[in-house]
C-alpha cells in the first residue's frame, strides 16, 4: 500500500505572518486556512503544483516553541525545494528580497542555493540535474 507524508509542521510566530512570507512573497498555494479555535488554525501551504506534501504553518504555544523557531533543524537546512526552473526561481526569490545565504552553485547533483526564511529557517532551492 502506497504511503506519503502529507505535511510537515513547521513553527512560525504567527500565522498570518507565516501565509504572507510563503504565500504572498514565495508564491506557494493556501490550500487550507481553518480555524480551529480563537487561537489555533490548520493552515496548509504548498508550492504551486505540489500535489502531496504540504507544509503546516503551526503557531508557537508556549516559550519552548518560540525559542524554536528558525531552529527545528539543529541549524542545518531543514526544507528542500525541488524546482524545473532554477534560474527564473532564484531571479523571482532575488527579486523579491528573499535571504539568500548561500550563493547559486553547480553540484554534481545538480543547481543549488540555500535561502533563509524571515523565521531563521534555511531551505536549498534544488533544480537537479
Amino acid at each position: 500500500m502506497p504511503q506519503f507524508i502529507s505535511a510537515i509542521s513547521l513553527i512560525v510566530p504567527d500565522y498570518d505572518q507565516g501565509i504572507e512570507f510563503y504565500v504572498g512573497l514565495m508564491g506557494f498555494e493556501l490550500i487550507e486556512d481553518t480555524y480551529l479555535s480563537e487561537d489555533k488554525r490548520w493552515v496548509l501551504v504548498a508550492p504551486p503544483g505540489s500535489t502531496e506534501t504540504r507544509l503546516l504553518l503551526a503557531k508557537a504555544e508556549n516559550e519552548a516553541q518560540e525559542e524554536i523557531i528558525g531552529e527545528q533543524a539543529g541549524g542545518r537546512v531543514f526544507l528542500f525545494l525541488e524546482t524545473y526552473d532554477f534560474d527564473e526561481d532564484i531571479a523571482l526569490m532575488e527579486r523579491a528580497g528573499v535571504d539568500i545565504i548561500e550563493e547559486p552553485r553547480v553540484e554534481s547533483y545538480g543547481k543549488v542555493a540555500v535561502f533563509r526564511d524571515p523565521f531563521g529557517n534555511k531551505w536549498d532551492l534544488i533544480e537537479r540535474h
